[in-house]
């Protein structure tokens, strides 16, 4: 009698086992799933921030030809952009402190290029000028392929943060060293629509 209990008692065990190794490997495959997905999504944030960055430089020139004594607001876009584009982000490591660093860097890039945009609105000719439009077209876009992929990239976090925090995968996740990612959040005076004409 005491061996059939000892028997059951076995089975269970092992029946608890291999569930538990099967639930560990099933939340496993999905958390590096699902981390690869945000992984994935911050390229596509950095691919508009990179193309933004790349629109620059033509754009400065084409300013420049007009308004050759902004010469401070033209240094200031030009080192905006060369500061945001050496701070990087590793996507295997997308903690808070790094994501504030890296959006400190765009946000300086964006204030360079606001007062850029505000200059320009001394020059009619500038504004009336093909390139230029097309280059402030382009760069309109850009900024909303920017907001569109920062959204994407907080709601697929969002789905990793929840999925390693649900318990029993929050078990899983704390062993196998899955942490939440960080958001982007919102820069603070964002509350405030700005001023922008063209």
């Amino acid at each position: 009698m005491k061996s059939k209990g000892s028997l059951i008692a076995v089975i269970v065990v092992l029946v608890l086992v291999v569930w538990a190794v099967g639930a560990g490997i099933k939340a496993n495959n999905n958390m590096v799933t699902k981390d690869e997905a945000v992984k994935t999504s911050w390229s596509q944030v950095e691919n508009q921030y990179q193309r933004r960055a790349d629109l620059i430089p033509n754009l400065v020139n084409t300013v420049k030809g007009y308004a050759t004594h902004e010469k401070e607001t033209l240094e200031g876009v030009i080192n905006a952009r060369a500061k945001a584009t050496q701070t990087t982000v590793d996507p295997t490591n997308l903690t808070p402190e790094a994501m504030q660093e890296y959006m400190a860097a765009q946000g300086e890039l964006s204030q360079a290029l606001g007062r850029l945009m505000v200059t320009v609105e001394q020059y009619p000719d500038l504004k009336a000028n093909e390139n230029f439009l097309a280059l402030q077209s382009q760069l309109e876009g850009t900024e909303n392929r920017i907001s569109t992929e920062r959204r994407r990239f907080n709601e697929v976090s969002k789905d990793y943060n929840t999925y390693i925090r649900t318990f029993p995968n929050s078990l899983f996740a704390g062993i196998l060293g899955f942490d939440q990612k960080p958001y982007f959040e919102a820069e603070s005076g964002a509350e405030k629509a700005p001023t922008v004409e063209f």
